[in-house]
């Protein structure tokens, strides 16, 4: 199936990529639960180890349901290709890997996710990767942080856990002028709601456990490459503008030109760090994209009733979603995020620590879980979780502070979840 701009959104999350099976007339796309490829003939097998031919080889470098998954998700975010990985921390690790070399660092947001503040302050620096966390608001800040030596500017589109929207256009502008890729993760808002290629990204991650899946069964990252950012316009992306010795020299930049990332993701990456996807994930997560669309808009249409009604209650103290008319994010989630601002944020119940565990403890649908983009309403209490290994400095900048809830809002009655919610507070406050 040709796919071309001319389709819209809701197409191509159900067609993007796959087609009819060749041989079993299958309409699904089927899981390739297999290993290796047979190859037609020794020069055949030879044209793939160089890299003069594309096609399967064994099943970490490539696989067919994951090509599928790779196609359709950065069809849906208007890139260029994709990187299928074995989860969301893989695919920032793969993306970084091509970018970066001992004694590099990258900039990134101080409102990350709590594991990916861990993973960039502590882990890449057993690679001799560096991260230098600023306020993204702090336009001044984020400049004057970018150095000789930086290679990335990473961010969120809506950032885990606070709702927080990124002015995607404005950071991207500094990476330009600095020359080195913006990478966005856009797990939380999915290309539903944003494409942050179009606002000037280069690189988009996600991680498919969450809404891309959106029910809560299989684990699994992707890297979106745009095809626009000229690797070779200066020396701080060797592996991708100079020779690679174990393909003879072969320089990934000139040969492939706009797919050198994708191309060396698959050949470099996956070939050696091995953190591929596995098909029967793929499949699942396939599964999910099918209905993203009409699932996004259930989530954005229940979380904007249910932080409306928290934020009316004496009981909260603030609610963080940009989708309220009160949050001074307002005006850019309108602009940049038209169709909603996610599914996901925080309120700060009266109370402090206490009352948050006994209010997490109390709910009925609302389930306790350290996951976000489920078909069900999740919950978090995220100093004591998700974001307990970080200082209280950093559980604030993150907006996990020791008297805020997380809420990923689920596609269930907003009424039903509203209740939930009354019903636990009117419990955990009983009791202060």
């Amino acid at each position: 199936m040709d796919l071309t701009a001319t389709y819209g959104f809701d197409t191509l999350q159900v067609h993007a990529g796959a087609q009819p099976d060749p041989t079993t007339g299958a309409r699904q796309t089927p899981v390739f639960q297999n290993t290796a490829y047979v190859f037609k003939d020794a020069d055949h097998a030879a044209a793939l180890f160089n890299l003069q031919e594309v096609g399967y080889i064994y099943s970490r470098l490539t696989n067919p349901t994951v090509a599928v998954l790779q196609e359709r998700v950065s069809t849906l975010e208007a890139g260029i290709g994709g990187i299928a990985c074995s989860s969301g921390h893989a695919a920032q690790i793969m993306a970084l890997f091509p970018l970066m070399s001992p004694g590099d660092d990258i900039v990134v947001s101080t409102r990350l996710y709590g594991g990916t503040v861990t993973q960039f302050s502590n882990t890449i620096r057993r690679f001799g990767w560096r991260a230098t966390f600023v306020d993204f608001e702090d336009l001044a800040s984020v400049r004057n942080a970018v150095g000789d030596r930086t290679k990335a500017i990473f961010t969120e589109s809506v950032c885990n856990p606070g709702g927080y929207v990124t002015d995607i256009p404005v950071i991207s502008e500094i990476a330009d002028s600095a020359g080195i890729p913006l990478i966005v993760d856009n797990t939380s808002a999915t290309p539903y709601l944003c494409r942050p290629i179009e606002q000037g990204a280069t690189l988009i991650v996600h991680s498919t456990t969450k809404y891309l899946s959106g029910n809560g069964t299989c684990m699994g990252g992707l890297i979106v490459d745009s095809g626009r950012f000229d690797w070779s316009a200066s020396d701080k992306f060797p592996s991708l503008s100079q020779p690679e010795p174990a393909y003879h020299g072969l320089k990934f930049h000139e040969t492939f030109g706009e797919l050198a990332y994708v191309l060396h993701g698959h050949a470099v990456g996956l070939r050696d760090l091995g953190a591929c996807q596995a098909p029967m994930n793929a499949f699942i997560t396939l599964l999910g994209i099918e209905t993203l669309s009409l699932r996004m808009q259930k989530h954005v249409a229940n979380a904007v009733t249910i932080a409306e009604w928290l934020e009316k209650d004496p009981r909260i103290e603030a609610v963080t979603y940009a989708g309220l008319a009160s949050s001074p994010y307002a005006e850019r989630a309108r602009r940049l995020y038209p169709k909603g601002a996610g599914a996901l944020f925080t309120f700060a119940v009266k109370g402090g620590y206490d009352t948050c565990i006994r209010l997490v403890d109390s709910l009925r649908i609302f389930s306790h879980v350290a996951n976000l983009g489920d078909t069900r309403s999740l919950v978090i209490h995220s100093a004591s979780t998700t974001h307990r290994q970080l200082t209280p400095e950093q559980q604030e900048a993150a907006g996990a502070a020791p008297n805020v809830v997380r809420l990923s809002i689920g596609i269930e009655d907003a009424d039903d979840l509203i209740a939930d919610l009354d019903q636990a507070l009117t419990r955990a406050v009983a009791k202060t």
